[in-house]
């Protein structure tokens, strides 16, 4: 049995009194030299697989590596960066390394990774064609309208041959930025937990692992397209404040993140739609 809580927007918005957990560090900068590191870690993460991994080692490894772990389930890409930013979680695991930084970079918040976990390749889905082949002209594609997951989702189809960058696909791309489009395509900037519900109203849409998973669809049997994990960087992430890097209770989860039993537990049950880091 689960016994991850789950946690909405507004819940964490309302900050440690809500949660009734106690600040791990200010709103400002890094976390204070005097934080507070007992008591349990409190990590805010997406249902799937983040929160599934966790919820693993929370019942099989955490008690034998004295450490007291909790579980917020958050659905959203926002909240998890703004909570851990005020403190009302300790740590979150749920983003990229370049969606971080992109975050920091927009909104002034202070986080740094601490562990490269695992990879959620990328997907192309559709609803009415069995095969990528199969996209008519003047399709529409739904995808991802943050920044980086926009770019990301857009490389995808570069890699796959259906559009080419004015830049080469060096940078942070958008749909102004495609030189060539063969097909004369057509983008639906959506929000990204949006994109997998889109598939009935689109051809296609870009979907992100986390959510296709959590919509029950396979992504290594399923997509149309797939990303390649080799040298890629999106590699998902376990993230903490500046200045809580040395946390030993978030050492602690580091090291049970990145463990053997940890990749077997990805590569059993996820079966080459999460790909464990090396």
């Amino acid at each position: 049995m689960r016994n991850t809580a789950k946690i909405t927007t507004a819940v964490l918005a309302a900050g440690a009194l809500t949660l009734g957990l106690s600040a791990c560090g200010s709103d400002k900068g890094s976390a204070s030299s005097s934080a507070d590191y007992s008591g349990p870690l409190v990590v805010a993460a997406s249902p799937t697989p983040h929160a599934e991994i966790l919820d693993y080692i929370k019942d099989n490894l955490a008690k034998k590596a004295g450490l007291d772990l909790q579980v917020k389930e958050v659905t959203d890409y926002i909240t998890p960066n703004t909570a851990t930013e005020d403190g009302s979680v300790d740590a979150n695991y749920f983003q990229s390394q370049p969606y971080l930084d992109d975050f920091n970079a927009k909104r002034g918040t202070h986080l740094v990774s601490v562990a490269d976990v695992h990879l959620e390749p990328l997907g192309l889905y559709s609803h009415k064609v069995k095969s990528f082949d199969a996209l008519k002209n003047g399709a529409t594609i739904a995808v991802p309208n943050d920044a980086d997951n926009e770019s990301r989702a857009l490389k995808l189809l570069a890699a796959n041959g259906l559009i080419t960058f004015k830049d080469g696909g060096k940078g942070q791309e958008t749909p102004q930025d495609i030189a060539k489009n063969s097909k004369g395509l057509k983008f639906t900037e959506v929000e990204a937990a949006q994109t997998v519900r889109s598939l009935d109203d689109v051809d296609a849409a870009v979907v992100n692992g986390n959510y296709a998973l959590s919509a029950g669809l396979k992504p290594a049997k399923e997509a149309l397209v797939l990303e390649s994990a080799k040298n890629n960087p999106y590699v998902n992430v376990l993230a903490v404040k500046k200045g809580n890097e040395k946390d030993p209770r978030v050492q602690k989860l580091t090291k049970l993140l990145t463990s053997a039993e940890v990749k077997k537990f990805i590569e059993d049950k996820y079966d080459g739609s999460v790909v464990a880091s090396s």
